[in-house]
């Protein structure tokens, strides 16, 4: 017995028209879609300040009214997350809407997440919730069920649960399914969507991912016959690694050891998974408190041609008086300049003003005032990308914990029936695991000095303040190579802003793959903006265009 659960959406903006090439694409059972991300909390945390009916993703419901009856049509479930702060008020709002269009459709939610009255000065906290709820809401006959924040493997794991009757304690079942829940919640990027070897296949429109989930939890990952993009052992492993630390990966429902994890081409665009074992889930559940951190204001000043670092010490030495109340002044010189340039962008370096402060006068303000009176009175050539504007609010994230007791998750029925889903009666510490050996070194040899990227991929990503790259090897030989020469020393010299943070590496040998966490790097988290890359997103493309001393056997 199979059930074929698709994913339309992979964050708050995703691709509009998934949810219908999805339900039109080929077999589905369950449909799922994810909205939710820490920045999306946030976003929704402000939107409901103004409007205290709001608070979920809108796109949703535009997106259902297209397609409502071609899911009622084909006997297509539709779990979502979209709910974000307010699950209720979507689920009213999806029965208006089905009403409207006079389509007899059940729709459930669930809730119980929803700390923020915990947490005085929070704009939205919110626990972590499992799938059980949504198992609930699916086995008493509900069409749709509409979430507030649960894990992104939740939308996969309740689905499963339901269908196979799956109890609390099938650890290892439950666990197949967070592993195929984790593949999917990214849409495209299990289907070649931001892939270190795009190269590899068409992915110029790459379809959306679906799970052919079994009974005991083992699944093939692929897509809808005829999409873009393509499904083989990479692509799965890059989006288990993203996002990812160690063997032991914690949720509500289950720990799930990736160290356990088997993968193999089973076809054409189709890879199984198989193998997993789960643990006990730990006693406390994640809560993410989404806070407003101050106000930001940003400037790029264009410096060009000769004397860039005179330039850029002038316009620093002209505008630090103006700054000095500022909490948190940053400048960054990024030298894309040339020597004897062919066009004035390639003969222009960028120096980046950032400004923080809790008052939004001081960032505002002051700074553009500071800024536009240098228009005629700085360095030859002064012009800047935008004009500094009037500041805007940025976000803090924090990780809490709390005992899983403490929660009241609840299944909200299509009647208003409300079902409590207990607690896990067995919960379990969680401790890393000991680093499994090293595979045997390659015998010397001649090396080259070439990129890392020519024998491993990697994927990154964000987790609050945290940087996880992921890095994995193609062949045995390469992760022979890639196990010695990769640790976390080495990582610090590749990538020197995290030499002075805590890096820790771990081994996955089942995957061929080595995953890093860079604490700190990213500030108090995306909304933050504390770098370039808020997300850390191409952290992971940074390090594989770094230069090694490769084994030409490798190249």
């Amino acid at each position: 017995m199979t059930l074929r659960i698709g994913n339309a959406s992979g964050f708050y903006g995703d691709r509009f028209d998934a949810l219908r090439e999805m339900l039109t694409g080929g077999e589905l059972d369950v449909l799922t879609g994810d909205y939710l991300a820490e920045l999306t909390m946030l976003i929704l945390g402000r939107d409901r300040l103004k409007d205290p009916a709001a608070g979920y993703a809108r796109t949703f419901l535009r997106q259902l009214e297209d397609c409502l009856g071609t899911a009622h049509e084909r006997g297509v479930r539709i779990v979502t997350n979209a709910g974000g702060l307010n699950p209720a008020g979507l689920a009213d709002a999806v029965r208006h809407l089905a009403d409207r269009l006079g389509i007899p459709v059940r729709v459930a939610h669930v809730e119980g997440d929803d700390l923020t009255s915990r947490h005085p000065g929070a704009l939205a906290a919110h626990a972590y919730l499992g799938g059980f709820g949504i198992a609930a809401c699916l086995r008493e006959g509900a069409d749709i069920v509409v979430t507030g924040r649960v894990t992104d493997a939740a939308l996969v794991t309740g689905p499963a649960a339901a269908h196979f009757g799956w109890r609390e304690t099938d650890y290892d079942r439950l666990a197949g399914a967070v592993v195929a829940g984790h593949v999917l919640e990214c849409g495209a990027q299990a289907t070649g969507g931001n892939y270190a070897f795009f190269r590899d296949g068409d992915v110029r429109r790459p379809g959306f991912p679906l799970a052919e989930l079994h009974d005991d939890g083992s699944c093939v990952i692929t897509k809808h016959p005829g999409t873009g993009g393509f499904v083989d052992v990479g692509t799965v492993t890059a989006q288990l690694l993203y996002e990812t630390a160690g063997a032991r990966y914690a949720g509500p429902d289950v720990t799930t050891r990736l160290d356990t994890v088997r993968l193999g081409q089973d076809g054409p665009d189709r890879v199984r998974i198989d193998g997993v074992r789960g643990e006990a889930p730990p006693p406390t559940l994640k809560v993410g408190l989404n806070k407003l951190g101050g106000f930001r204001n940003e400037v790029v000043f264009v410096l060009t041609g000769l004397d860039i670092e005179a330039k850029a010490a002038l316009v620093r030495a002209q505008l630090e008086p103006a700054l000095g109340k500022a909490a948190d002044v940053r400048w960054e010189l990024v030298r894309t300049d040339r020597p004897d340039a062919s066009t004035e962008e390639t003969a222009s370096a960028l120096l980046r003003l950032v400004v923080r402060d809790p008052d939004q006068e001081t960032v505002g303000r002051a700074l553009s005032g500071a800024a536009v009176e240098l228009a005629l009175a700085s360095y030859p050539g002064f012009h800047v990308l935008a004009p500094p504007g009037k500041g805007s609010p940025y976000g803090v994230f924090e990780d809490v914990y709390v005992p899983h007791g403490t929660v009241d998750h609840v299944a909200v029925l299509d009647g208003g029936r409300r079902v409590h889903v207990p607690p896990p009666h067995d919960t379990l510490v969680l401790d890393r695991l000991p680093d499994p050996p090293l595979p045997a070194p390659l015998p010397p040899g001649p090396t080259r000095h070439a990129p890392l990227g020519l024998v491993a991929g990697a994927r990154s990503g964000d987790k609050g303040g945290n940087a996880n790259v992921g890095v994995w090897a193609r062949t045995d030989d390469a992760w022979r190579w890639l196990a010695h020469e990769l640790t976390a020393e080495r990582f610090q010299q590749l990538i020197p802003e995290s030499r002075e943070l805590n890096v820790t590496r771990h081994l996955l040998p089942g995957l061929r793959a080595l995953n890093f966490v860079v604490e700190g790097i990213l500030g108090a988290g995306v909304a933050d903006r504390h770098r370039f890359d808020p997300q850390a997103k191409a952290l992971g493309e940074w390090l594989r265009s770094r230069h090694l001393d490769i084994p030409e056997a490798l190249l």
